[in-house]
């Protein structure tokens, strides 16, 4: 193992090249946190902010859904910082971003000042999201690349685990007016050591040694751009991109967001929705911690057709659960299974296969749109899935979701070539 660490051309110790991992994947403690905590707080803010009329869906889909926005525009405004400042600085400014938002979210007035905050979150959650994967397998030796990657997803679920801890808490114990401003502002506490945290981790020495240079000038910063548009490189970034959009497009993150809806169909009350988002976030934990075992050992073709055929066939059974008018344990049973199958295939290694996939010359750049490729797809899916739920039902709209996953398995098996044990090139 000492010898993979040399070879990764770190200089850092084990030790000290797992916690450097860590501090970088705090980036997706909060993302994860950020991401989920708005469907427990959903129930309190809405009537606040008068959102809770059917006639005004859209306007509700879109205060949901407004942080997306602010993951696209932190993926494509955002995206070249840290090509041309480092991953590092790039790390930190996320932190603030987080910072901000989340005092900002806690103290909102009104509509607009809401959706602003949440936008701004968006834009953190966005250059995270790009750059602690790359940060984490620029630093990472080959053999261990696949599970240190997986950290950055362990911390998602972490934070989605805080978050509906959080708010179940918060349900339990806080009154009900201010209950979603306290959701909210928690997340200023790690955000806060976040930032701290960052100033002391390294820059990536990839970064060092070939990026900076790359990008000393304008016409280096053009040359790079240009990169992308090679024959080569602009396949790989078609296959890019549509991974990014399939990870989102499987489905699985409207049971996060629409946790009351789905549950509530299935005949649980707010309490049981509650307790029922906990225990989808621990199930969440366990499996990606499966997969960090396993992504080394599998590789990450398997287990990409894994998640897409499995995903495939639990939501069939979810849409029959719901078709049927099956209520209750079942409906929760099938959708557990379905997060355990996300959670230990799609979810991390999509991240992993993303941060291996592209050249070192243009790493950081085709990642950005990968990535926003991903959060618009994101922000699709969550704008879109109350009026698609209200035209198919229930069951129409998860037989929706299994039809794509069975598309996205078959560009898995087609397209999608090994990376596990490679060099980043």
């Amino acid at each position: 193992m000492a010898k993979d660490f040399e070879n990764a051309g770190n200089g850092l110790s084990e030790g000290r090249l797992l916690g450097v991992c860590l501090v970088a994947a705090m980036g997706g403690l909060l993302f994860g946190y950020d991401w989920v905590v708005i469907g427990g707080a959903k129930p309190f803010y809405e009537p606040y902010l008068g959102l809770d009329d059917p006639a005004k869906a859209w306007e509700a889909g879109f205060a949901m859904g407004s942080a997306v926005l602010g993951c696209i525009g932190g993926a494509i405004g955002l995206g070249w910082l840290p090509d041309r400042f480092g991953r590092k600085p790039s790390l930190i400014l996320s932190a603030v971003l987080f910072t901000v938002s989340a005092l900002w979210t806690a103290f909102a007035t009104g509509y607009a000042s809401f959706v602003a905050a949440r936008i701004l979150g968006g834009v953190g959650i966005g250059l995270a999201s790009n750059v602690s994967p790359v940060y984490i397998a620029e630093v990472s030796p080959p053999e261990s690349r696949g599970r240190l990657v997986s950290l950055n997803q362990l911390t998602i679920v972490l934070g989605i685990i805080f978050a509906q801890l959080a708010n179940y808490a918060t349900f339990r114990l806080a009154p009900a007016d201010i209950s979603w401003r306290v959701m909210f502002g928690a997340e200023a506490v790690p955000a806060a050591l976040f930032l701290v945290l960052a100033l002391f981790i390294p820059e990536s020495p990839r970064w060092g040694m070939k990026g900076q240079q790359a990008y000393d000038s304008k016409a280096g910063m053009l040359a790079v751009v240009r990169l992308l548009f090679e024959r080569r490189t602009l396949a790989i970034l078609a296959l890019g991109a549509f991974l990014a959009a399939f990870q989102q497009w499987c489905g699985i993150n409207v049971v996060f967001n629409y946790a009351e809806e789905v549950f509530r169909a299935a005949g649980y009350d707010v309490s049981g929705v509650m307790f029922n988002q906990v225990i989808t976030g621990v199930v969440n934990c366990v499996f990606t911690v499966v997969a960090m075992c396993l992504v080394d050992k599998w590789g990450r073709r398997p287990m990409m057709l894994l998640g897409a055929g499995g995903l495939a066939l639990l939501y069939t059974m979810l849409g029959a659960c719901y078709f049927f008018e099956v209520k209750g344990i079942a409906v929760l049973a099938v959708v557990l299974a379905a997060i355990a199958c996300y959670a230990m295939t799609l979810a991390p290694v999509t991240w992993v296969v993303l941060s291996e996939i592209f050249p070192d010359r243009v790493r950081g750049t085709a990642m950005s749109v990968a990535v926003a490729v991903l959060w618009t797809s994101c922000f699709g899916l969550t704008l879109t899935f109350k009026p698609i739920n209200v035209s198919l039902g229930a069951a129409g709209t998860f037989w929706l979701y299994a039809a794509i996953c069975a598309v996205g398995f078959a560009v898995v098996a087609r397209f999608l070539k090994e990376t596990k044990g490679r060099e980043l090139a």
